[in-house]
């Protein structure tokens, strides 16, 4: 496959040991990893033997190096990451969530290398050459205004160059502060309605691609009887506004509690005027049981990177057969520490194919 250029801001993730709450570990021990929506989805693509380039921004000291070492042992390529003397590292910080009580995230991310990097900062022209797909997300567009332009500026060279675009919304109700003339989810709508008019693969939860297509969200989920009927409704009213776009995937979930996910997805394809949903058992919509959840965050980002890798791959990129990979990829995403999805595609296929991942390799 060629590669997929993955941009957007990696930061350090900062959480308690297991399921520890901050008042119980502070002052104390937190555990660091690195993540970010799309070096998650650059790591998937990468872990699935795929090509990868992620681009951001990111200051010049030892913590940024270390950052971008973890990259590189996923396979992901960081050559091209601008290294900024202004600005600082990305941080957040999660409370894992517990049966009841639902996790938290607390971002602090202004001021970051990526936040004050401008469209002026990313040679675009050079940034694609090669590429076969750009992705990025609505976290990229909401840190900061300088942000917001650089992903304008992104997407657009893309459409310029012949480069696919794909665009996960992934609306975060914390973030789009950047214009305090505005309402944060007004400021969301307006920047997604300057971007999606070039996107050619768009990806989103229900509840977002109904807030880009500024219509109701579907009173009924996938696993209802006229779930699959509301979806395709949805992804057709999201193409109808935004006639670029192609394919319309959407992860589904079911969340029973913080630990317990059933999980799943359905990818809409414009040209054939149908949808797929994933994973099916004789024709009919299963989802994934999760019974116990490892770590839910960046499983989305699983979703979006193992679907571009699934499309670029020949014998994946039917519908039918990319978001069945693609959901399953996701699935296994729930079994991994951490925002990186450290799966391979051996394992990926085989939960595809019927696997339950109850035995040992040995």
């Amino acid at each position: 496959m060629k590669s997929v250029v993955c941009f957007g801001e990696v930061m350090a993730r900062l959480q308690p040991p297991g399921h520890l709450r901050f008042r119980q570990v502070m002052p104390g021990t937190l555990e660091l990893t690195f993540a970010g929506a799309e070096a998650n989805a650059a790591v998937t693509i990468a872990a699935l033997d795929g090509e990868a380039r992620f681009v951001t921004a990111l200051p010049r000291h030892e913590l940024a190096e270390a950052c971008l070492a973890n990259l590189r042992a996923a396979r992901v390529s960081v050559g091209d990451v601008v290294l900024s003397d202004e600005g600082r590292l990305g941080l957040y910080f999660v409370e894992a969530g517990a049966n009841q009580r639902a996790g938290n995230v607390l971002y602090d991310r202004e001021g970051s290398a990526f936040c004050r990097a401008g469209p002026e900062a990313y040679d675009w022209p050079r940034l694609l050459r090669g590429a076969s797909w750009l992705h990025t997300t609505g976290i990229a567009a909401a840190v900061s205004r300088e942000a917001a332009e650089a992903t304008l500026a992104a997407v657009a060279a893309a459409r310029a160059a012949g480069v696919r675009v794909s665009f996960d919304i992934n609306h975060r109700r914390k973030l789009w502060r950047w214009d305090p003339a505005c309402e944060r989810e007004e400021l969301a709508r307006r920047t997604l309605a300057r971007i999606l008019p070039v996107v050619d693969l768009l990806s989103g939860n229900p509840d977002d691609l109904a807030h880009a297509a500024g219509v109701a969200p579907p009173a009924a989920r996938a696993e209802a009887d006229n779930g699959p009927a509301a979806l395709t409704a949805l992804a057709r009213a999201v193409v109808a506004k935004f006639p670029n776009v192609r394919r319309v995937a959407i992860g589904l979930r079911d969340g029973v509690s913080a630990t317990h996910q059933r999980s799943g997805a359905l990818l809409y394809a414009a040209d054939a005027d149908r949808a797929w949903l994933a994973p099916c058992v004789d024709g009919r919509f299963r989802p994934y049981e999760i019974a116990h959840v490892v770590d839910r965050l960046g499983t989305g980002d699983a979703l979006a990177g193992a679907l571009l890798f699934a499309l670029e791959t020949p014998e994946l990129a039917a519908p039918e057969t990319a978001i069945g990979f693609a959901a399953a990829a996701a699935c296994l995403a729930h079994s991994i520490h951490g925002d990186f999805n450290y799966v391979t595609r051996a394992e990926v296929e085989a939960l595809q194919h019927g696997g339950n991942g109850g035995g040992v390799s040995r």
